[in-house]
């Protein structure tokens, strides 16, 4: 692989991945979920750069999905969270989203 081909597949990767991480966001919007969470700083809940600190390297995927679906508190303290109306599929793609920040 030449030197263009490299920079140009690693432009496609970062588009990829920018992309995913937009779309995610915008699923946390359209869903409600930044009317509590924020990104960088707790609203009413912890912020999401928080939770994915606190979970980092453990295999909570799932048990966090059901949480987003449920609802769920006593974790972060304060007001407990409300069951949310996302699909499984849409919790998951949550929590990773969340789970993958840095």
């Amino acid at each position: 692989m030449n030197f263009i081909s490299t920079v140009g597949a690693m432009i496609i990767v970062a588009l990829t991945f920018s992309h995913q991480a937009t779309a995610d966001e915008a699923l946390a919007k359209s869903k409600g979920c930044l009317n509590c969470h924020g990104i960088e700083n707790k609203i009413v809940g912890p912020a999401y750069k928080d939770v994915a600190k606190k979970y980092q390297g453990q295999n909570v995927t799932d048990q966090l999905a059901d949480k987003v679906m449920k609802g769920g508190g006593g974790v972060w303290g304060g007001m407990a969270m409300p069951p949310n109306a996302v699909t499984p599929d849409e919790a998951k793609q949550l929590v990773t989203w969340v789970l993958g920040l840095k």
